[in-house]
Protein backbone atom coordinates (compact mmCIF):
# COMPACT_ATOMS: atom_id res chain seq x y z
CA UNK A 1 0.00 0.00 0.00
CA UNK A 2 1.13 3.49 -1.24
CA UNK A 3 1.31 6.37 2.28
CA UNK A 4 0.03 9.39 1.35
CA UNK A 5 1.99 11.88 -0.65
CA UNK A 6 2.04 15.66 -0.90
CA UNK A 7 -0.21 17.23 -3.74
CA UNK A 8 0.94 19.79 -6.66
CA UNK A 9 -1.68 20.94 -9.53
CA UNK A 10 -0.93 21.50 -13.28
CA UNK A 11 -4.39 21.44 -14.97
CA UNK A 12 -5.46 19.14 -12.02
CA UNK A 13 -3.15 16.09 -12.15
CA UNK A 14 -2.97 13.21 -9.45
CA UNK A 15 -0.13 13.01 -6.77
CA UNK A 16 0.90 9.86 -5.82
CA UNK A 17 4.14 8.32 -3.77
CA UNK A 18 6.42 6.34 -4.16
CA UNK A 19 10.24 4.71 -3.36
CA UNK A 20 12.98 4.96 -6.42
CA UNK A 21 15.21 2.33 -5.81
CA UNK A 22 17.50 0.00 -8.12
CA UNK A 23 15.28 -2.34 -10.23
CA UNK A 24 15.96 -6.23 -9.72
CA UNK A 25 16.09 -8.60 -12.37
CA UNK A 26 13.18 -9.72 -11.56
CA UNK A 27 11.38 -6.28 -12.98
CA UNK A 28 8.19 -6.55 -14.98
CA UNK A 29 9.27 -5.66 -18.06
CA UNK A 30 5.63 -5.81 -20.11
CA UNK A 31 5.08 -2.83 -17.85
CA UNK A 32 5.94 1.15 -18.24
CA UNK A 33 7.24 1.91 -14.84
CA UNK A 34 9.58 4.73 -13.61
CA UNK A 35 11.09 2.98 -10.65
CA UNK A 36 10.32 -0.12 -8.15
CA UNK A 37 7.84 1.24 -5.35
CA UNK A 38 6.77 4.10 -7.93
CA UNK A 39 3.86 4.61 -9.52
CA UNK A 40 3.66 3.65 -12.56
CA UNK A 41 1.61 3.82 -16.45
CA UNK A 42 -1.20 1.77 -14.98
CA UNK A 43 -1.69 4.46 -12.16
CA UNK A 44 -0.65 7.48 -14.10
CA UNK A 45 -1.81 6.94 -17.15
CA UNK A 46 0.91 9.63 -18.74
CA UNK A 47 1.29 7.51 -22.23
CA UNK A 48 -2.18 6.62 -23.75
CA UNK A 49 -2.78 3.63 -25.74
CA UNK A 50 0.60 1.86 -27.27
CA UNK A 51 -1.43 -0.62 -29.36
CA UNK A 52 -1.83 -0.33 -32.85
CA UNK A 53 1.65 0.73 -33.65
CA UNK A 54 2.60 3.71 -32.14
CA UNK A 55 5.99 4.84 -32.75
CA UNK A 56 7.31 5.70 -28.93
CA UNK A 57 10.43 6.42 -27.82
CA UNK A 58 12.77 5.57 -24.79
CA UNK A 59 15.09 8.50 -24.61
CA UNK A 60 18.15 6.78 -22.83
CA UNK A 61 17.49 3.34 -22.33
CA UNK A 62 16.66 3.01 -18.44
CA UNK A 63 17.16 0.03 -15.85
CA UNK A 64 13.48 0.02 -16.25
CA UNK A 65 13.94 -0.74 -20.20
CA UNK A 66 10.66 0.73 -21.24
CA UNK A 67 11.21 0.17 -24.84
CA UNK A 68 10.78 -3.05 -24.07
CA UNK A 69 7.31 -2.38 -22.75
CA UNK A 70 6.57 -0.17 -25.65
CA UNK A 71 7.23 -3.19 -27.67
CA UNK A 72 5.31 -6.03 -26.16
CA UNK A 73 2.44 -3.39 -25.76
CA UNK A 74 1.96 -3.36 -29.43
CA UNK A 75 4.07 -0.11 -30.35
CA UNK A 76 6.74 0.50 -32.81
CA UNK A 77 9.67 0.79 -30.41
CA UNK A 78 12.43 3.01 -30.68
CA UNK A 79 15.35 3.09 -27.95
CA UNK A 80 18.21 5.40 -28.15
CA UNK A 81 21.37 4.88 -25.99
CA UNK A 82 25.27 6.45 -25.80
CA UNK A 83 26.13 3.19 -23.95
CA UNK A 84 27.18 0.17 -26.46
CA UNK A 85 26.46 -2.03 -23.49
CA UNK A 86 22.81 -0.81 -22.56
CA UNK A 87 22.17 -1.21 -26.55
CA UNK A 88 23.11 -4.53 -26.48
CA UNK A 89 21.38 -5.64 -23.56
CA UNK A 90 18.06 -4.05 -24.68
CA UNK A 91 18.66 -6.40 -28.16
CA UNK A 92 19.09 -9.40 -26.12
CA UNK A 93 15.89 -9.05 -24.05
CA UNK A 94 14.14 -7.95 -27.33
CA UNK A 95 15.35 -11.12 -28.35
CA UNK A 96 13.93 -13.04 -25.37
CA UNK A 97 10.81 -12.16 -25.78
CA UNK A 98 10.60 -11.80 -29.63
CA UNK A 99 9.86 -8.21 -30.07
CA UNK A 100 11.20 -6.08 -32.23
CA UNK A 101 13.21 -2.68 -31.08
CA UNK A 102 14.93 -0.41 -33.09
CA UNK A 103 17.82 0.41 -30.97
CA UNK A 104 20.50 3.56 -32.09
CA UNK A 105 23.74 3.62 -30.42
CA UNK A 106 23.78 7.84 -30.52
CA UNK A 107 23.73 10.90 -27.72
CA UNK A 108 20.41 11.39 -26.62
CA UNK A 109 20.12 15.02 -28.76
CA UNK A 110 20.84 13.10 -32.05
CA UNK A 111 17.59 11.91 -33.61
CA UNK A 112 18.69 12.73 -37.37
CA UNK A 113 17.28 9.10 -37.18
CA UNK A 114 13.64 9.76 -36.93
CA UNK A 115 11.63 12.04 -39.23
CA UNK A 116 9.96 15.54 -37.78
CA UNK A 117 6.61 14.89 -36.42
CA UNK A 118 6.77 10.75 -36.66
CA UNK A 119 7.03 10.14 -32.82
CA UNK A 120 3.96 9.49 -30.92
CA UNK A 121 5.89 9.36 -27.33
CA UNK A 122 9.28 9.84 -26.02
CA UNK A 123 9.38 8.42 -22.36
CA UNK A 124 12.75 9.83 -20.39
CA UNK A 125 12.89 7.70 -17.27
CA UNK A 126 15.78 9.19 -15.08
CA UNK A 127 18.07 10.05 -17.76
CA UNK A 128 18.14 13.62 -18.74
CA UNK A 129 19.44 14.77 -15.52
CA UNK A 130 23.05 14.99 -16.18
CA UNK A 131 22.33 16.52 -19.61
CA UNK A 132 23.85 19.85 -20.49
CA UNK A 133 22.48 21.38 -23.26
CA UNK A 134 18.93 21.08 -22.23
CA UNK A 135 17.75 23.54 -24.76
CA UNK A 136 19.35 21.40 -27.51
CA UNK A 137 17.74 17.83 -26.35
CA UNK A 138 14.79 19.60 -26.23
CA UNK A 139 14.29 21.05 -29.63
CA UNK A 140 15.35 17.54 -31.07
CA UNK A 141 12.52 15.78 -29.03
CA UNK A 142 10.11 18.65 -30.04
CA UNK A 143 10.79 17.93 -33.90
CA UNK A 144 10.09 14.68 -33.81
CA UNK A 145 7.49 14.63 -31.79
CA UNK A 146 4.43 15.00 -33.31
CA UNK A 147 1.54 17.91 -32.25
CA UNK A 148 -0.07 17.60 -29.18
CA UNK A 149 1.55 14.15 -28.12
CA UNK A 150 3.08 13.29 -24.65
CA UNK A 151 6.73 13.59 -23.62
CA UNK A 152 6.99 11.98 -20.27
CA UNK A 153 10.06 13.01 -18.29
CA UNK A 154 11.21 11.05 -14.72
CA UNK A 155 13.76 12.64 -12.70
CA UNK A 156 15.04 12.58 -8.80
CA UNK A 157 12.99 15.20 -6.94
CA UNK A 158 15.25 18.49 -7.01
CA UNK A 159 14.10 19.27 -3.52
CA UNK A 160 14.99 15.67 -2.28
CA UNK A 161 19.30 16.29 -2.13
CA UNK A 162 18.07 19.20 0.43
CA UNK A 163 17.12 17.31 2.70
CA UNK A 164 19.80 14.99 2.39
CA UNK A 165 23.03 17.09 2.30
CA UNK A 166 21.71 20.04 4.61
CA UNK A 167 25.14 22.10 3.09
CA UNK A 168 23.12 21.91 -0.27
CA UNK A 169 20.73 24.57 -1.55
CA UNK A 170 17.91 23.86 -3.77
CA UNK A 171 18.89 24.42 -7.39
CA UNK A 172 22.63 24.31 -6.66
CA UNK A 173 23.07 20.45 -7.43
CA UNK A 174 19.87 20.18 -9.88
CA UNK A 175 17.48 21.62 -12.31
CA UNK A 176 14.43 23.10 -10.26
CA UNK A 177 10.79 22.45 -11.08
CA UNK A 178 10.94 25.97 -11.84
CA UNK A 179 13.90 25.47 -14.21
CA UNK A 180 11.84 22.49 -16.23
CA UNK A 181 9.11 24.27 -16.73
CA UNK A 182 11.17 27.28 -18.03
CA UNK A 183 12.88 25.24 -20.59
CA UNK A 184 10.22 23.38 -21.84
CA UNK A 185 7.98 26.12 -22.21
CA UNK A 186 11.03 28.02 -24.58
CA UNK A 187 11.22 24.32 -26.30
CA UNK A 188 7.29 24.92 -26.93
CA UNK A 189 5.99 22.43 -25.09
CA UNK A 190 3.17 22.93 -22.34
CA UNK A 191 3.45 20.90 -19.04
CA UNK A 192 0.15 19.23 -18.25
CA UNK A 193 0.75 16.70 -15.73
CA UNK A 194 3.23 16.73 -12.67
CA UNK A 195 3.68 14.41 -9.71
CA UNK A 196 5.57 14.79 -6.80
CA UNK A 197 6.40 11.15 -5.43
CA UNK A 198 8.33 9.48 -3.13
CA UNK A 199 7.19 10.98 0.42
CA UNK A 200 6.68 8.38 2.85
CA UNK A 201 7.60 7.37 6.81
CA UNK A 202 11.38 6.69 5.57
CA UNK A 203 10.96 10.36 3.09
CA UNK A 204 10.00 13.34 4.34
CA UNK A 205 10.16 14.66 0.74
CA UNK A 206 9.30 13.77 -2.64
CA UNK A 207 12.19 11.35 -4.34
CA UNK A 208 10.61 11.63 -7.35
CA UNK A 209 9.25 14.12 -9.65
CA UNK A 210 7.27 12.90 -12.85
CA UNK A 211 6.24 15.65 -15.68
CA UNK A 212 4.22 15.22 -18.14
CA UNK A 213 5.00 17.66 -22.06
CA UNK A 214 2.86 17.81 -24.83
CA UNK A 215 4.33 19.39 -27.87
CA UNK A 216 2.55 22.57 -29.13
CA UNK A 217 2.82 24.06 -32.56
CA UNK A 218 3.90 22.19 -35.74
Amino acid sequence: MRSQGSHATVRSPTVDTGHTVHVSARHDHTTITFGRGIAGEHELRLCGDLSGGTRALELGVSSETNALAFAIAGAKSIAVDPDPTRIEQLRALAAEHDVRIECHEAELADLGFATSGSVELVVANHTLGDVDDLGRLLRQVHRVLKPSHPFVIVVDHPFAEVLERPEASYGSTSRTIGDWFTALGRANFRVDALHELGVSDHHRAPTTLVLRARKEGS
